[in-house]
């Protein structure tokens, strides 16, 4: 029986990222940084996201190769460091010794269709009620539902342990959590759940049943 909730999905992404590398067929550096952050589940690609935020100290959305590292580092993701360079050197395009941190973490998520990005986009429309391209945690908590969830159904873990858990993804990586979730922290953590649902249909009913959409 296949429970319909994030959870379980995430679990399975989350083993079989770590047996994808553990076997060591996967060769190219942005293949296994991509695993790296699965292998941590969800938080994986929304905590290296906010760690690369936290030093964009000027604003200007680019990464040195000092902190694109730091960033990898920081957040426990086991990449060698001629990995790292190899990654960094195919986004420095012109050369300058810095990459556009948003074009790298777009190709760094999985694909996504269209169908399944507009899900992603109505949950967070929902929940965005002033426009302004953040939520709060506060908002999150309010909107998200752990009834499908097996471990709540069961009694295993309260409605208040659940959410405490969820939220804890999108303060990954944030020495300081804001209580602000923006747009792309959110498509970031969704695009991790999505790359571990093979059917469209099946995840546009997970986003409906957790939003109540």
């Amino acid at each position: 029986m296949h429970h319909l909730d994030e959870y379980t999905k995430e679990g399975d992404l989350k083993n079989l990222a770590q047996r994808e590398l553990a076997n060591g067929r996967i060769k190219d550096p942005m293949d296994k940084l991509r695993l790296q952050c699965f292998s941590h589940g969800a938080a994986g690609i929304v905590g290296l996201a906010r760690a690369f935020r936290v030093m964009d100290n000027d604003g200007s959305q680019t990464l040195s190769l000092e902190e694109f590292k730091k960033g990898i580092i920081n957040i426990g993701l086991d990449i060698d460091n001629d990995d790292i360079e190899d990654i960094f050197q195919r986004f420095d395009i012109d050369g300058n010794g810095t990459i556009n941190m948003n074009e790298f973490l777009v190709q760094l998520r999985p694909p996504m269709n269209a169908s399944r990005l507009d899900s992603m986009i109505k949950a967070f429309k929902k929940l965005d009620k002033n426009d302004d391209g953040l939520i709060t945690i506060t908002d999150l908590k309010k909107a998200y539902s752990v009834g499908n969830n097996p471990k709540y159904r069961s009694g295993e873990l309260s409605e208040s342990d659940l959410l405490i858990t969820f939220v804890k993804n999108f303060e990954a990586g944030a020495p300081n959590p804001d209580g602000l979730i923006s747009k792309d922290d959110f498509i970031n953590y969704y695009a991790t759940i999505s790359a571990s649902i093979d059917n469209d249909a099946y995840f546009d009913l997970v986003m409906r049943r957790a939003y109540n959409l």
